[in-house]
């Protein structure tokens, strides 16, 4: 074996090993997220849902304090499970390569989503995680035309494929359900991807 088919072999070794290393910590950071989220919920349904109170109130100062802690209260255990799933997959795909970046971006998400709730629903108590779900839906679909690599372009187009339905959630037309949280966590996906882009060195010109 010659040596650059040797140092091509180490290469793809080393980048396969960071890629499982990456996935179970994603695994990790994504179950203890869920468990969080289904702790919480329970103490809530021991408190007879006050902590409700503390998701995004549209319009009032009081309500700012809520874009930090809405994603992680729901209004029952039926809606925790309605969001549980889809934030498990695209969460994990969200963060798989770089857990870092994940995190930046989930604050990206959640305080993007959590203003543009707060601007346009008056008066309206706002929580759950499918902002985040539409959130790390847009940071796939958008790291895959932005960074441009093979694994990102390839995750970004089975994740349209699988998910693209939950785009009807951008509607205003179904009760109870914030569209408005779920577009403007759809819109800091695509900022945080933007934002957190791979950066392309440039050479510079002899001339």
């Amino acid at each position: 074996m010659s040596d650059y088919s040797g140092s091509r072999f180490d290469s793809a070794r080393r980048g396969a090993g960071a890629l499982l290393s990456g996935a179970l910590s994603m695994l990790i950071v994504m179950v203890a997220l869920l468990a969080a989220m289904w702790i919480l919920e329970g103490v809530d349904v021991v408190l007879n849902g006050s902590l409700d109170q503390y998701g995004i109130v549209g319009w009032d100062p009081d309500g700012l304090v809520g874009i930090l802690l809405a994603p992680f209260l729901h209004g029952g255990f039926g809606h925790l499970m309605a969001n549980s799933l889809p934030l498990l997959i695209l969460g994990f795909l969200a963060g798989l390569r770089n857990v870092g970046k994940f995190l930046w971006a989930s604050l990206i998400i959640i305080l993007i989503g959590g203003l543009g709730t707060w601007v346009t629903s008056p008066g309206v108590v706002t929580i759950g995680a499918s902002g985040l779900v539409f959130g790390y839906f847009g940071f796939i679909l958008a790291r895959g035309v932005f960074d441009r690599r093979l694994l990102d372009l390839a995750i970004a187009i089975g994740v349209g494929v699988a998910y693209w339905g939950i785009l009807a959630g951008l509607l205003p037309n179904q009760p109870g359900i914030s569209w408005q949280g779920h577009l403007f966590g759809l819109i800091g996906g695509v900022v945080a991807a933007w934002v957190l882009r791979r950066k392309r060195e440039i050479t510079a010109s002899p001339y």
